[in-house]
């Protein structure tokens, strides 16, 4: 499933006229078929990643659209409004501690691939150059983190 990646970044690129978008569309697209509950096994997994991306697209066009919408006296009056309880924050820090944890446990270039792309905001041959490995290894550290820190946090969240 790995093979299709460059080839869907390119199509969304197309699509969406922004690489970082579309490389970032592209990663949750595949965490989410590697997450995916089923065991059934998927008969055509380039037809089902593609709708899976495209349905991320959908999305996230949806949640851009409703926030433009919005007036800005609402969002304003909310924000005033809103006040954190201190159980709140209490969560917030302790997600932020075990996506550390999490992120601890990976190897180091995988880690730094992860840090750089969702962090830093660098793009994939930047990461490439800068940690003088190949694309498409950047790719897989990324996916790989991810993956990873999402297993990890349901699995502390169960606990």
């Amino acid at each position: 499933m790995e093979s299709y990646y460059r080839e869907l970044v390119c199509f969304l690129n197309a699509k969406l006229g922004n690489r970082q978008v579309a490389e970032d569309v592209v990663h949750d697209a595949y965490v989410r078929v590697l997450e995916r509950a089923s065991d059934t096994p998927i008969e055509q997994p380039r037809a089902f990643l593609y709708r899976t991306a495209l349905n991320l697209v959908i999305d996230g066009h949806r949640r851009n659209t409703l926030r433009r919408v919005e007036p800005l006296d609402v969002l304003d009056s909310e924000e005033r409004f809103f006040s954190p309880s201190p159980q709140v924050g209490l969560d917030h820090r302790q997600r932020l501690d075990m996506l550390g944890r999490a992120l601890a446990e990976l190897s180091p270039a995988c880690r730094e691939s992860f840090l750089l792309r969702k962090v830093e905001g660098l793009s994939h041959p930047q990461i490439a150059e800068r940690l003088n490995i190949s694309r498409s290894m950047v790719e897989k550290h990324i996916v790989n983190a991810m993956k990873h820190c999402r297993v990890r946090m349901r699995e502390w969240d169960r606990h």
